[in-house]
């Protein structure tokens, strides 16, 4: 996101001299200068000032990610997933978000994962690509090396690759914390089409830069009651030959990853809730594009929010029937009623898979019984593929199996 920013303790020109503040007559000792760029030297990138080296390791060991495993959907059928049945009350309490996440799909591209969390993760870096967590419910404090957020209901936390951080569930809410995490193997960005050459985002987005919240911080080890010299392990996943081509490791450095006294830069981790999304309707149906929030490299991610329907004196405000010709489908539903799924099953927390060569759109009976809305109530997160999803445990786990008949039963 090519969106200057620059937080903390920075010196006025860039790969020069930083030191600590002076002691007894003598220049303090040297801050340590990061890079933190994407592809190569050549796109958005932020420079980091540590305290202490920040390629220092003193032990590293084998991290074991839960499972990968994927599973083609053959023979190729829509299904639905019941995300809210993946985990128990019991389970909630002993699970985070990054080493509890279950993988509901994947491809070579992006993983689909869910967690309901009670626990405080472990610190992380994604070394494989850029991470958008969605908040379905509950709230959190995620720390990182830019600075913490607190996020809560409706918020997209955007994490470039290789960003140290944790997610910290607020106990005192009433919701357990409920993320659906989009791994990407790439990066993920506004769509292109919204910006401007230099990166503004336009006039016809349905968001602007007055709508992102950026990092609070800087954020050091004793802002949060930690010491400065506290050895600390951080997991990493990045690439290997494990499944989807990913391996973790655990490194233990021998000082705390907070210790950031101030970056700059256009690359870092922001927060934007889906309220702020501005929808685009039309007096005739329009097209999933019009819900595009970001993408990435070979897949899309769109809301669905409520928002004003078509208003063409004839219109059918839900969607017609469509052949997926380059897309896997994947629509997770959140809130409200969507119209164009009644009477197929599905409801809060349920997830819909219209796999690319199968014709899908409203269950039976919707299209008429939509004729005269003025107003969907419906709040859903898709993401769409270009290359085909295969199955993760967790999506084989609450596959309600009855969803492709849906169609040829009638409408309840």
């Amino acid at each position: 996101m090519a969106h200057y920013q620059a937080m903390g303790d920075i010196p006025p020109k860039r790969h020069t001299q930083h030191r600590r503040p002076a002691r007894g007559g003598r220049a303090g000792e040297l801050y340590y200068e990061e890079l933190m760029g994407e592809e190569g030297f050549s796109s958005d990138s932020s420079l980091l000032y540590h305290r202490n080296i920040p390629s220092t390791v003193v032990a590293a060991r084998e991290w074991t990610i839960g499972d990968l495993s994927t599973t083609p959907n053959h023979p190729l059928v829509p299904r639905h997933l019941k995300l809210h049945e993946l985990f128990t009350a019991a389970d909630v309490k002993r699970t985070d978000v990054v080493t509890g996440r279950r993988l509901v799909l994947g491809n070579g591209d992006v993983r689909i994962s869910y967690a309901v969390a009670g626990a405080p993760s472990p610190w992380y870096r994604n070394g494989v690509g850029d991470e958008c967590v969605y908040v379905e419910r509950g709230r959190a404090r995620v720390e990182t090396v830019f600075g913490a957020f607190d996020v809560a209901e409706g918020d997209y936390l955007v994490i470039p690759r290789a960003t140290t951080h944790r997610w910290i569930p607020k106990r005192s809410t009433k919701e357990p914390l409920r993320a659906y995490c989009i791994e990407a193997n790439s990066h993920i960005a506004p769509p292109k089409r919204y910006l401007s050459r230099y990166g503004q985002l336009l006039e016809h987005a349905p968001y602007c830069e007055r709508d992102l919240r950026g990092p609070a911080g800087p954020l050091l080890a004793e802002d949060i009651g930690a010491k400065a010299d506290e050895e600390t392990e951080v997991l990493i996943k990045h690439r290997g030959n494990g499944p989807g081509g990913i391996v973790g490791t655990a490194h233990t450095l021998p000082f705390h990853p907070l210790d950031v006294v101030g970056w700059d830069g256009c690359l870092y981790p922001y927060a934007f809730n889906v309220r702020d999304f501005e929808p685009i309707t039309g007096r005739v149906h329009q097209p999933p594009p019009v819900h595009q929030v970001f993408e990435g490299w070979n897949f899309v991610i769109c809301n669905f929010v409520p928002r004003k329907v078509d208003y063409h004196p004839l219109s059918i405000p839900v969607p017609y029937y469509h052949s997926n010709v380059d897309s896997d489908e994947i629509m997770f539903y959140v809130d409200g009623d969507y119209e164009a799924r009644k009477g197929s099953g599905i409801g809060k927390g349920s997830v819909s898979v219209h796999p690319g060569g199968h014709a899908h759109g409203p269950q039976p009976g919707a299209s008429e019984a939509s004729i005269g809305a003025e107003y969907f109530d419906e709040l859903a997160v898709m993401v769409d593929t270009f290359r085909p999803l295969e199955l993760g445990e967790g999506g084989r786990a609450v596959d309600d199996g009855a969803y492709a008949w849906s169609w040829s039963r009638p409408r309840t």
